[in-house]
C-alpha cells in the first residue's frame, strides 16, 4: 500500500466510517476490515491519528483499528503477520512526540504503546524506555504529560506479564528506573505543594495530574518489580515516606471544596497511597513487617480518633479499615499453635501486632466501631422512608466490603472480634447490659444506639455462643421489643428480628420456635415494608435450619404463605422480587406436599411475574427454582401448571434463543422434576423433547440432567416415547461416543471395570429380553468384524466370563445370569462348547442371590419381589415421586425381580438333558468342575 496514494483514500474512507447513515457506514467498515491485512495499512493510520488537523472521530477511528490491528496482527506467528520492517517503523513513529492535544486520543496512544510494548520491550524496543524517561523530562507541559501517560501504561503492562522470563526482565527494569521514578515523583509531589499552599489551585492541578501518574508508576514498580523489595533501601524508603504524604496530602483536602475536579483528583490520589500498601502488603507480606506498627498507628489514629475528623472521607475510611483487616487476619503473620514451629518472620510480625492491640487500643476500637460506624446515618434513614426496597438491597451489600463503608466496618468488625474475642467479649457484653429494658420511642438516638450494639451481637453470635443466654433474652428483651408497635422503633423491630436469625443456627432452643413464628406472622403484617422483608429473611434462615421441624411450623404455614405472596406482590425491585422468591422456595421446598392448600394464589401469579420479568433474567432464574419446588411439592397434581410450566420449560432450554444462557440449568431441573412428577404423557411434554438434540451436541456440564430427562420419558410412557424419537436419539448417542476426546478416552479407561459392568449389562438386557434383536445384531456385527457368527458369539461368551469381576452390583450379576443360561437349551457346539463357564457364572449368580429362609429352612432368591410396597416416608425423607412408582412397577415386570435365578437354572438344565438325552447331557457336564457341580446341586435340592 503506497502511503501518499493511499492516506486520501483510507482518509476517505474513514470518515464515511463514523457517518450516521448505514448505506455509507456498512461499505465502510467492510472495505477497512479488508485492508486489516494489507502492508502499509497501519503506517497509513499512524499518519492519520498523528495529523492534528483532521477530524476528531476520524483521527479516533484511526487510533482503535491500530489498536485492533496489534492484537490481531502483530505477533510474528500470526496470520497475515506485519513485516518486521513495517514494525519497526511504526515503532519509531509512535514515539517521535508526545504532543497529541485531545486526551481520550492521548490515552488510546500510550495504551497501544503499551500493547507493543507488552510484545517487543526490550528486545525489539530497547529504545522505548530511555525515551520515555527523556520525554518526562521536558518542560512542555503537554508533551510532559503525555510522556508520562504513556510511561505509566507501558510499566502496567510489563508488569501484568507472569512468565518467570517476563517477571526478570520486569524486575531489571524496575531496579534500572526506580531510582528516577522516585526523583520524578517527588519532583511532582513538592511542586503540588508548594502551588497548593501559594493558592494556585489551577497550576496545582496541573501538578497534581503529574503526581498521580507518577505515583501509578511507583505502584507497579513497586509491588511487582523486586522478589524480595525489604532489601531495598530505596523500595522501603519510598514506602516508609508514603504515611508522611498521606498527612499531607490529607491537610490539603481540609479547605478544598466539595464536588470538584481538583478535590476529586486529590481523593484519588490519597487512595492510590493507600492502594500501594495494601498491595504490597498482599504481595510481600513479610517485606511489609516493617510497615505493620506505622500502618496500624496511622489507619487507627484517623479512624478511631479525632485526628481523623475534616480531613477524612468515605472511601479513604474504608481503604484504612481494610489495611487494618488485612493486617489482622494475614496469615503469614499467625504463628504455628506449637510456636516453635513458627518462622522467625512470622513471630516478629506477630510481636508487632500483639504490641500494638492493647486492651485499650481493642477496646476503643471496639466501642468506635459500634457506637460511630453502625450507627444508622440520616442519609440512610432518609433513604428507608422514600426507598424501602433500595435501602434493603444497600444494606445486604454483597460482596461490596471492599468498597462501602458499612458493609465494610461489619467486616472490621468482625475479624477483630474473631482474633482478640477473649479481650472483647466482655466490653461487648457490658454494653449489652447497658441496654436492657425498652428503649424511650422520643430518645432517637438511644434507639439507634440499641440498634448498633444489636448489629454488633449479631455478627458475634458465634464467638458469644458461651457467653450469652440467647434463649432467656429472645424471651425477657427481644420478644417484647418486637411488640412495640411505635413508628419509631421500626429500626429496633427490623434489628431485633434480623439478630434472632443470626442466632437461629447458633444457639435458639427448640421449644421457643413456636414463639418465634408467633412473631414473624406478625411481623410479616408490620406497617414497615423493610421490617417486613428483613423478617422474611430471618424466616428463610429459620427454615433452613437443621433443627426445623414442620409440625412445629405447619400451624402457622398458611399464613405466613399468604403473608409472603402479598409481599411477593406488593414490592417492586427485581433484586427484592428475587429475594422474596427464594424465601417462598425454601418453605415450599420444607413442607413439601403440606403447601398444596395454600399454593392457589401464588400459581395464578407467577406467568404474570414471567412476562413482566422478560428483561430480567435473574429474576427468571429464581421463579424457575420456585417452580421446581412447586412441582415436587405438587407431584402429580402439577399437572395442571402445564400451560404455564411447558411453554417456560420449552424458552429456558431452546438453545437458539438468548435468554438460554441464563435460564439453561434451572430450565432443565425443572423440566426433570416436571417428568418426575408427570402421572401421564401429554402432546406438548412429548413436543418439548425437540430441545434435546442441540443440548446433546453440545457434549456440555449439564450432560447428566439430559440424560435423566431422557430416562424420566422413557419411564414416563416408552411406547410414545421411543417411537418418535428413538432413531435421533440413538444418532445423538453415536455422535456423542465419536466425540470423545483421548483425555476422554483415558479417563474411560481408567474407569475400565465400571464401564464393563455397564456394557455387559446392555447386552444382558438385549439377549434376555429381546432374542431376535440379538441374533440380528450379531449378524450385522459379524458382518463388519468379517468373522462367522457363532465365532463372535463364542468370543462374546468367554469374554463375558472372564470379566464376570468386573460386575460388582448383585442386580447385574444375576442379570448376566439369566441372561447366559438364555442361551439354552441349545445344540449349537459354541455354546455347548462354553457351556461350563455359562454354568459357572449361574453358581456364581445363585451364590449372590440364595438366602435361608430362617422359618422353612429353605433357601430362595432374595432378589424376587411379589407386590408393591408404599414404603412409609419419614418426615425427613421426601414422598416417592411418580417416577419413584413407575420404576417401582417396572421393577416388579423386571426379570431380574420376577423370575427366580434357582427356578429358571433348573428349568433350563432340564429342558438341555432332554435336548441332548441322558448321555449327552452327562457328558456336557462333566465339562463342569466337581466342586461347581456339587454347589450346583446343593442351589437344585427340590426340584
Amino acid at each position: 500500500m503506497d502511503l501518499n496514494s493511499a492516506s486520501t483514500v483510507v482518509l476517505q474512507v474513514l470518515t464515511q466510517a463514523t457517518s450516521q447513515d448505514t448505506a455509507l457506514l456498512k461499505p465502510a467498515e467492510e472495505q477497512l476490515k479488508q485492508w486489516e491485512t494489507q502492508p502499509g495499512f497501519y503506517s497509513v493510520l499512524l499518519n492519520i491519528f498523528t495529523n492534528h488537523d483532521l477530524d476528531v472521530n476520524v483521527r479516533w477511528l484511526a487510533v482503535l483499528y491500530f489498536k485492533n490491528g496489534i492484537d490481531r496482527y502483530w505477533r510474528r506467528v500470526a496470520p497475515h503477520a506485519l513485516s518486521e520492517e513495517e514494525k519497526s517503523t511504526l515503532r519509531a513513529g509512535l514515539i517521535t512526540n508526545f504532543n497529541e492535544p485531545i486526551n481520550q486520543i492521548a490515552t488510546q496512544i500510550a495504551v497501544l504503546i503499551a500493547k507493543v510494548a507488552r510484545l517487543d520491550c526490550p528486545r525489539q524496543w530497547p529504545e522505548l524506555i530511555p525515551i520515555l524517561i527523556e520525554s518526562v523530562k521536558v518542560q512542555d507541559d503537554l508533551r510532559q504529560h503525555r510522556a508520562l501517560l504513556t510511561f505509566y501504561h507501558v510499566t502496567k503492562t510489563l508488569a501484568s506479564k507472569r512468565l518467570a522470563a517476563d517477571r526478570k526482565l520486569f524486575s531489571d527494569l524496575a531496579s534500572g528506573i526506580y531510582n528516577f521514578a522516585c526523583s520524578l515523583w517527588n519532583h511532582h509531589t513538592d511542586t503540588f505543594l508548594h502551588h497548593v499552599s501559594s493558592g494556585n489551585e489551577a497550576a496545582a492541578l496541573n501538578s497534581l495530574e503529574r503526581t498521580l501518574l507518577s505515583l501509578k508508576v511507583l505502584r507497579k514498580l513497586t509491588v511487582n518489580g523486586f522478589v524480595e523489595p525489604h532489601r531495598n533501601m530505596e523500595v522501603m524508603g519510598f514506602l516508609h515516606g508514603i504515611f508522611d504524604r498521606l498527612k499531607q496530602f490529607l491537610e490539603c483536602s481540609r479547605n478544598v471544596d466539595t464536588d470538584t475536579v481538583f478535590r476529586d483528583k486529590l481523593e484519588k490520589t490519597i487512595i492510590l497511597f493507600t492502594k500501594v500498601l495494601l498491595d504490597f502488603l498482599d504481595q510481600h507480606p513479610f517485606s511489609f513487617t516493617p510497615l505493620i506498627q506505622r500502618s496500624l498507628e496511622f489507619s487507627v489514629s484517623y479512624v478511631f480518633t479525632e485526628v481523623g475528623e475534616g480531613v477524612t472521607f468515605e472511601r479513604f475510611i474504608v481503604q484504612c479499615m481494610n489495611l487494618i483487616k488485612m493486617i489482622v487476619k494475614n496469615y503469614a503473620y499467625k504463628p504455628s499453635k506449637n510456636f516453635e514451629d513458627s518462622s522467625p518472620e512470622t513471630l516478629e510480625a506477630h510481636k508487632i501486632k500483639m504490641a500494638f492491640f492493647t486492651y485499650p487500643t481493642l477496646t476503643e476500637i471496639c466501642r468506635r466501631l459500634v457506637s460511630h460506624y453502625f450507627l444508622l446515618t440520616e442519609e440512610e434513614l432518609t433513604m428507608w422512608e422514600e426507598d424501602p426496597e433500595g435501602f434493603t438491597v444497600e444494606e445486604t451489600g454483597g460482596d461490596s466490603w471492599k468498597y462501602s463503608l458499612r458493609p465494610c466496618t461489619e467486616v472490621l468488625f468482625i475479624d477483630i472480634f474473631h482474633e482478640y474475642n477473649q479481650t472483647l467479649t466482655p466490653v461487648l457484653l457490658e454494653m449489652m447490659q447497658r441496654l436492657q429494658g425498652p428503649t424511650n420511642v422520643e430518645d432517637m438516638n438511644a434507639l439507634l444506639i440499641k440498634d448498633a450494639v444489636y448489629n454488633a451481637v449479631g455478627l458475634a453470635a458465634f464467638e458469644l455462643f458461651d457467653s450469652v443466654d440467647f434463649d432467656q433474652w429472645f424471651k425477657n428483651q427481644l420478644l417484647p421489643e418486637l411488640q412495640v408497635t411505635h413508628n419509631r422503633y421500626k429500626p429496633l423491630r427490623r434489628r431485633v428480628i434480623w439478630l434472632i436469625g443470626q442466632w437461629v443456627s447458633v444457639k435458639f432452643k427448640s421449644d421457643l420456635r413456636p414463639m418465634l413464628y408467633e412473631a414473624i406472622c406478625n411481623l410479616l403484617q408490620d406497617q414497615d415494608l423493610v421490617v417486613r422483608i428483613e423478617t422474611a429473611t430471618t424466616l428463610k434462615l429459620t427454615v433452613d435450619d437443621f433443627e426445623f421441624r414442620t409440625d412445629q411450623f405447619l400451624p402457622y404455614l398458611e399464613t405466613m404463605f399468604t403473608l409472603l405472596f402479598q409481599l411477593l406482590q406488593q414490592v417492586t425491585e427485581c433484586d427484592t422480587k428475587m429475594h422474596v422468591l427464594h424465601v417462598l422456595s425454601c418453605v415450599i421446598e420444607r413442607v413439601n406436599m403440606q403447601i398444596r392448600p395454600y399454593v392457589g394464589c401464588l400459581v395464578q401469579y407467577l406467568p404474570l411475574l414471567w412476562k413482566q420479568s422478560e428483561e430480567h433474567n435473574m429474576l427468571r432464574c429464581a421463579i424457575l427454582t420456585t417452580l421446581i419446588h412447586l412441582v415436587q411439592g405438587l407431584g402429580a397434581d402439577s399437572k395442571n401448571l402445564y400451560p404455564f410450566l411447558l411453554p417456560v420449560i420449552q424458552l429456558s432450554t431452546d438453545v437458539s434463543q438468548p435468554p438460554h444462557v441464563y435460564l439453561l440449568e434451572d430450565g432443565l431441573e425443572l423440566w426433570l422434576v416436571t417428568l418426575e412428577n408427570s402421572p401421564c404423557i401429554t402432546p406438548e411434554l412429548l413436543r418439548i423433547f425437540q430441545n434435546m438434540p442441540p443440548l446433546l451436541e453440545q457434549s456440555s456440564e449439564n450432560l447428566r440432567t439430559c440424560f435423566k430427562i431422557i430416562n424420566g420419558y422413557i419411564f414416563l410412557s416408552s411406547t410414545e416415547f421411543l417411537q418418535t424419537y428413538a432413531a435421533g436419539l440413538c444418532q445423538s448417542f453415536c455422535e456423542l461416543l465419536s466425540d470423545i476426546t483421548t483425555e476422554g478416552q483415558v479417563q474411560v479407561l481408567k474407569r475400565y471395570p465400571v464401564v464393563m459392568s455397564t456394557y455387559l449389562g446392555v447386552m444382558g438386557r438385549v439377549l434376555l429380553q429381546n432374542t431376535s434383536f440379538f441374533s440380528s445384531l450379531l449378524t450385522v456385527m459379524a458382518h463388519k468384524c468379517n468373522q462367522e457368527m457363532d465365532q463372535l458369539l463364542g468370543n462374546m461368551i468367554e469374554m463375558w466370563v472372564d470379566r464376570m469381576d468386573n460386575i460388582t452390583q448383585p442386580e447385574r450379576r444375576k442379570l448376566s445370569a439369566l441372561a447366559l443360561l438364555s442361551l439354552l437349551p441349545s445344540d449349537n457346539s459354541v455354546i455347548q462348547d462354553k457351556f461350563c463357564g455359562i454354568i459357572n457364572i449361574a453358581v456364581e449368580g445363585l451364590h449372590d442371590v440364595m438366602t435361608e429362609d430362617p422359618e422353612t429352612g429353605t433357601h430362595k432368591d432374595c432378589m424376587l419381589m411379589s407386590h408393591l410396597e408404599e414404603p412409609k416416608a419419614t418426615e425427613d425423607e421426601e414422598p416417592p415421586t411418580e417416577q419413584d412408582k413407575r420404576k417401582k412397577m417396572l421393577a416388579l415386570k423386571d426379570p431380574v425381580h420376577s423370575v427366580s435365578l434357582q427356578q429358571f437354572t433348573y428349568e433350563k438344565l432340564k429342558a438341555q438333558q432332554e435336548l441332548l438325552g441322558e448321555q449327552g447331557f452327562q457328558s456336557l457336564m462333566e465339562t463342569v468342575d466337581t466342586e461347581i457341580v456339587t454347589q450346583l446341586q446343593e442351589f437344585l435340592q427340590g426340584f
